[in-house]
């Protein structure tokens, strides 16, 4: 099995780093299911590649993901913490901890100490504090991965673009103030969605990206043309109308897909949109999340 796996490196498929470190979890750790037919976890993946079950076509992601996620693999604390320590390990850009590794706001940003198993499990400590994720959840939606994975929007904007100016705070007070179609709606927050340079400069307007309930040509589904469509929300058509991804939670901005992704810059700092948002690595830490976050 070690021939095949280096013969992935040899390709270019798979890097060295992350083909080194699932030798090591494929070789160490016990089967996680389908014990009867085989006596560990290392003969299972040798079955399941000799039937053809096993598909390596978009390179690292794919190979953690049949791998690591699909077997359930144990993520253990080290490993998590090897990632905040290190540069580029979700993405060209600084270690995690460069920015965040005190719970002293005076010294770390948000107070928010990711050197710890503890501190990340805590999450930031400046007001408002703010948890980073739910341990035992899927944290898809959940700060922590959405920093991670989320472009902000529009496509484009740049990390420095405050988000206290008038057009940001007209969004976000709709939001926090019910999300009404009213007048201040229609006259005020409506037209901005359909400016281009509205939130930022250089950038296009939200309905070049998103104006109908139909993909292609509207990404994800999302209308931001009506009320209607942006109440309505995204992926309406895959998934039915009734399953929709909401976008706008009244009352609660700070839960509303449409600020987070006007406010939230994607990490880390600087990264490109266009960097995949499913990194190898990205998979792991959500999958650690999804076991418990344990800190061992």
């Amino acid at each position: 099995m070690k021939n095949h796996w280096m013969a992935l490196v040899r390709s270019g498929r798979l890097n060295l780093a992350l083909g080194g470190a699932l030798l090591t979890l494929v070789a160490a750790l016990p089967a996680q299911a389908d014990e009867k037919k085989h006596a560990s976890l290392s003969a299972q993946l040798m079955h399941e590649i000799k039937e053809g079950r096993i598909e390596m076509k978009d390179g690292d992601s794919s190979i953690v993901q049949e791998l690591i996620i699909n077997k359930n693999i144990p993520i253990t604390w080290r490993y998590i913490s090897t990632l905040m320590h290190t540069p580029n390990a979700f993405g060209p850009g600084a270690a995690c901890v460069t920015c965040h590794s005190s719970t002293n706001p005076s010294e770390s940003y948000r107070g928010l100490d990711l050197s710890t198993c503890e501190g990340l499990r805590k999450g930031s400590t400046e007001a408002p504090a703010q948890a980073l994720f739910t341990p035992g959840k899927d944290p898809k939606r959940e700060t922590l991965i959405r920093r991670l994975r989320n472009n902000r929007m529009p496509l484009g904007a740049a990390f420095n673009i405050p988000t206290d100016t008038p057009n940001y705070l007209l969004v976000r007070d709709w939001i926090a103030n019910g999300a009404k179609n009213d007048q201040n709606f229609q006259s005020r927050v409506m037209p901005l969605f359909k400016q281009e340079n509205a939130f930022g400069p250089n950038t296009p307007a939200c309905t070049q990206c998103h104006m109908s309930n139909q993909e292609p040509p509207s990404f994800h589904e999302l209308d931001l043309t009506s009320y209607d469509g942006i109440m309505l929300g995204a992926d309406s058509v895959a998934k039915g109308v009734d399953k929709a991804t909401k976008v706008i939670i009244p009352g609660k901005p700070g839960e509303s897909g449409v600020w987070q992704h006007l406010a939230e810059n994607r990490m880390p700092p600087g990264i490109s949109p266009t960097e995949n948002r499913d990194h190898p690595n990205t998979l792991i830490l959500m999958q650690w999340i999804k076991q418990g976050a344990k800190c061992q």
